[in-house]
Formats: C-alpha cells, sequence, structure tokens
C-alpha cells in the first residue's frame, strides 16, 4: 500500500485591500472662477441659466462643467425626466461651496461700513403672501426713501430648506408667524398678531352681530397653505366640544378674503390681512365669538449675519415698516409653537 500524499499547507489568506482616501485637491491649481462656476451650476441646475448668473457664454459654462467633472471625478449634473438634475456629490458640495464664496467676498469687500443712500445690493426675503401684502408697502416706501439702489427679492418661504438658506445667506431674513426651530436662528418680534371675522356687506346673519350660534351654521372659509389639517378656530371649537363646517379650504391668504364678496361664508383671520382689503372691498370685520389666542410675528435670521452692517441696516428697515418695537433684544432666541391654519 503505497503512502498518502502529504497536504500541501495552504496559502495564507490575502488581507482586504483597505480603502485608500481620495488624494486632497491642490488649491494651487485650481482657477477661483472654476469655484464660481461650481456654485452657479449647482444654484441653478441649468447650464444656461448659470451662464446667465455667471455673466459669461453657454459654451464657457459648458467648458467649465467639463473641467470640474475631470476636476472632481463625479458628473456633478446628470439628466433626469424633469431636466438636469445633481448627483449626490453635487448635493454634499452645493452648500459648502455657496457658503465659501460667501465668506470670501466679505472676506475680500472689506466694507466695515453700510450706506443705504448709495449701496447697490440685493437682499432676500422669505415669506409668504399675507406679509408680503402687509409688511411690502411701507417696506418699499422706506427703500425708495432711503436706499434707492438696493433690490428686493421676495422668495416663497419653504420650512424644511430655511434654515440651510439662511446659514448660507441665499435668504437674508424671513418673516413667519411659527418659524423653523433650528439651532444658530435669530429672531426679533415685530408685531402682535389677532384674529377678526369678516363676511360681506349686508350679510342676512350677521345684522345683529355674529353670535356663537349663527357662526356655527355658517359656511367657513379656511386658509390652510399645507392644504390638511384643522385650524386654530377648529381646536378652541372642540374644547367647547363644537364644531363648524368648512365650506372653502384655500391655500393662499390673498384670496380668502375676496371669497367673502358674493359668499354667505364666513371668514376668521388675521386682522393685519384683513384690514389689506376693507377699504377696496364691500366686508364686513366682526369680532370672533370664540376665544382665539393671539401670536406674535418675528423676523428670523442666522446668527452669522448679527453683526454685519447691511444685515442689521435691513433688520431695522423690516422692524419700523411692520410698525412695532421688539419686545426683546435683537438677536434673542426662544421656542416657539408650530404653526396651525386658521
Amino acid at each position: 500500500m503505497s503512502a498518502p500524499h502529504a497536504r500541501r499547507p495552504r496559502p495564507p489568506a490575502a488581507k482586504p485591500a483597505e480603502a485608500v482616501p481620495p488624494a486632497p485637491v491642490d488649491l494651487s491649481g485650481i482657477n477661483l472662477n472654476l469655484v464660481v462656476a461650481l456654485d452657479a451650476l449647482l444654484t441653478e441646475v441649468n447650464v444656461t441659466r448659470a451662464a446667465e448668473r455667471v455673466g459669461v457664454t453657454q459654451s464657457a459654462m459648458s467648458h467649465s462643467l467639463r473641467q470640474l467633472r475631470e476636476l472632481l471625478g463625479d458628473a456633478l449634473l446628470i439628466r433626469g425626466r424633469g431636466g438636469m438634475m445633481r448627483t449626490p456629490r453635487a448635493e454634499q458640495l452645493a452648500a459648502p461651496v455657496h457658503r465659501g464664496l460667501i465668506e470670501l467676498r466679505r472676506a475680500l469687500s472689506n466694507e466695515p461700513v453700510f450706506e443705504p443712500r448709495t449701496a447697490t445690493r440685493r437682499f432676500t426675503l422669505a415669506t409668504g403672501d399675507y406679509f408680503a401684502a402687509t409688511l411690502l408697502p411701507e417696506l418699499l416706501a422706506l427703500l425708495g426713501q432711503e436706499a434707492p439702489h438696493v433690490d428686493l427679492v421676495v422668495r416663497h418661504l419653504l420650512p424644511d430648506q430655511l434654515p440651510s438658506l439662511l446659514e448660507s445667506g441665499e435668504v437674508d431674513l424671513c418673516v413667519a408667524a411659527f418659524p423653523p426651530l433650528a439651532p444658530g436662528l435669530r429672531q426679533q418680534k415685530l408685531f402682535t398678531e389677532d384674529f377678526v371675522c369678516v363676511v360681506r356687506e349686508g350679510h342676512p346673519a350677521t345684522r345683529k352681530g355674529l353670535d356663537l350660534e349663527t357662526y356655527l351654521r355658517l359656511p367657513h372659509v379656511l386658509i390652510s397653505p399645507r392644504g390638511e389639517g384643522a385650524g386654530i378656530v377648529d381646536t378652541a371649537l372642540a374644547l367647547q366640544g363644537r364644531s363648524r363646517r368648512i365650506g372653502l379650504r384655500l391655500p393662499y391668504f390673498l384670496t380668502a378674503p375676496l371669497a367673502m364678496v358674493r359668499s354667505d361664508h364666513v371668514l376668521t383671520a388675521p386682522r393685519r390681512l384683513v384690514e389689506t382689503f376693507t377699504g377696496a372691498w364691500p366686508l364686513q370685520v366682526l369680532p370672533p365669538p370664540v376665544a382665539l389666542r393671539s401670536f406674535d410675528v418675528p423676523q428670523i435670521w442666522h446668527e452669522r449675519f448679527d453683526d454685519d452692517p447691511a444685515h442689521r441696516w435691513l433688520r431695522g428697515l423690516v422692524l419700523r415698516a411692520a410698525g412695532g418695537a421688539a419686545s426683546r433684544p435683537a438677536g434673542s432666541s426662544r421656542r416657539v409653537r408650530r404653526a396651525q391654519p386658521s
């Protein structure tokens, strides 16, 4: 019988390759114009609009995009069903690149003072249609008197995105009844708001006033920006075991008073909004027959801009436009309850 073959020793298992961290980008070899182009591309997500934003031709911006793709090893922008969209890497880059350019511009400008009379600057305000309608007339009048070359952009209020927009400086100020809660945000009270009821002039049910039973019999208009959920009035009525009928639910504040002119509905809305319409439309204003809490309306900004001279001037201008005095020092923060539709 032959001897069994000797087993060959197994070679040692190969160690898994360790992940090699990406090499740092050599900043000395990057043209600053490429960073400006990157910011424009990631902001606009469109080559044509990015070129217009920077002030170059579309072909020049396309060339910059090719350079950036090679430099960063990522497509950055790809085509989707609705047009161009950012890659995950581009999503990570967008906010830091934008913040970095803002800080660089501020460092290079070296402007310790702000002269409203001669300044040529654009500020961005995020707010809803209610506050735009009540604040803009006075705010624009003050701008015309004191800063004729300063421009204002009003953007739709996007609560989920607002903290990052304020931090980056893409939005300078927000005016909202119930601001988002996030670290680093500051707020200052502009005014206190309460509620009134509105019906059309000559409404047959309100000739002797508006008591609770009449109020509950009438169909109601509910302003609900998110399109769902109960309002402040419904919460107050529920405490009394009562409820109302919502005859019309609207996402817009400015449309609501106009819906009253030729209907038998009743609207419960903030007083300043209602006062904007009562001089031009045949509307009757009545006190609500149910107790409703007033609420504060602040302006909100990021703490990074607390000491910026231009930003301080803008906050003072908005405060004057609101016609109110701050109830606490500028820069103080507090938690606020979430908004409910009325």
